[in-house]
């Protein structure tokens, strides 16, 4: 199974769209906040996609929740924006949250830096901002023999 992660697009919908369209494989979309209102514009669009999204810090008004958790393919995944668990100083609150929730995956946005690690059994993603000319996007496949992690440049 492919997932799609976005975040911090900021009303950027031609790299959204772009990077919907070169992603045709992904079953699964998750946006990480700060562009709620196109990621749903756009998403709503997509059938036979599943979609989940949390609000950012510039989701201003947004009613969408601040964190979320799902089960992909028996993986347990954990997202956020990122703002309230101070990431552009640290990792460490994440960390915490996501290990006190059981997850495999934690996802976050926030910083517009993209990074993948593997950290004591958590991969850790943050796919960048997709926003601007040097927009980059992740994706993450889950398959029987493990999980894969990867950015990739618009």
């Amino acid at each position: 199974m492919r997932v799609l992660v976005l975040s911090d697009t900021h009303r950027d919908r031609y790299a959204l769209r772009e990077a919907l369209l070169r992603q045709p494989k992904a079953e699964v979309l998750i946006h990480l906040g700060d562009g709620a209102e196109e990621a749903q514009e756009l998403c709503a669009g997509l059938p036979g996609k599943a979609f989940y999204q949390v609000r950012g810090n510039c989701d201003w008004g947004s009613l969408l929740p601040a964190v979320g958790e799902l089960c992909l393919e028996g993986r347990h995944i954990f997202y956020t924006h990122g703002h309230l668990y101070e990431v552009k100083y640290g990792l460490s609150n994440l960390v915490a949250a996501a290990e006190e929730r059981g997850a495999q995956i934690a996802l976050f946005g926030h910083t517009h830096q993209a990074m993948t690690e593997y950290r004591g059994g958590l991969y850790l993603m943050n796919p960048g901002s997709l926003s601007g000319p040097s927009g980059t996007y992740g994706i993450i496949d889950l398959t029987p023999a493990g999980i894969v992690t990867n950015i990739l440049h618009l």
